[in-house]
């Protein structure tokens, strides 16, 4: 049975996840998820593409991702390349992946903002977070939001700032206090709004 094509859309974005095979990990080491931030570097060199989030965890990692180019394109290019090094680091034979990559559009901006919070969390939101502060993980795009001195080419970690909705202000420190606060704050402050 052929695969379905899948419904992409030039400029338009997509929550992707990709897992390993039977959710077993294939990120074992910082060195691994460095590759694949690497698999990712190389495949902004071939494809046209802007992430406002991204989080590599264990077993499967996630992209908040906005193309040009064909989505199937890239991330075929960095599961490819990411499944060559796995091979020849561990000397595994067979897929490393559950299946397919997951992905979805997100067409609103309250969705792009729920999307890339809870991208931004995985790592505190396990049974027991990997780190206490969501700034200390690396292979995240979060930090990049907390030190916007470093940056990578592929990040764009202007446009979600602009869907901050009041009383927050368009601002890096503002989108950092949005996805540390628990969901009830915020839809606290939604309610409080749509009452005054």
């Amino acid at each position: 049975m052929a695969r379905r094509k899948r419904n992409w859309r030039p400029y338009a974005y997509y929550h992707v996840v990709m897992r390993g095979n039977n959710r077993q990990n294939i990120f074992a080491t910082e060195e691994d998820m460095y590759h694949l931030m690497r698999c990712i570097a190389h495949a902004y060199e071939k494809y046209r593409f802007t992430l406002i989030a991204f989080c590599i965890m264990t077993n499967h990692y996630h992209l908040l991702i906005r193309s040009e180019d064909d989505l199937s394109k890239i991330m075929r290019e960095i599961n490819r390349r990411y499944s060559d090094y796995y091979s020849k680091r561990y000397n595994h034979v067979g897929r490393i992946y559950q299946r397919r990559y997951f992905s979805k559009e997100v067409d609103t901006p309250q969705s792009l903002l729920a999307v890339s919070r809870y991208i931004h969390r995985n790592p505190i939101e396990t049974k027991i977070p990997m780190v206490k502060r969501l700034a200390d993980y690396p292979f995240s795009s979060f930090p990049l939001y907390d030190d916007t001195t470093t940056s990578l080419p592929y990040i764009d970690i202007h446009s979600i700032l602009r869907y901050l909705p009041p009383p927050f202000e368009k601002t890096s420190e503002s989108y950092i206090r949005y996805c540390l606060m628990e969901v009830e704050e915020i839809l606290d402050i939604g309610e409080y709004i749509s009452l005054s």
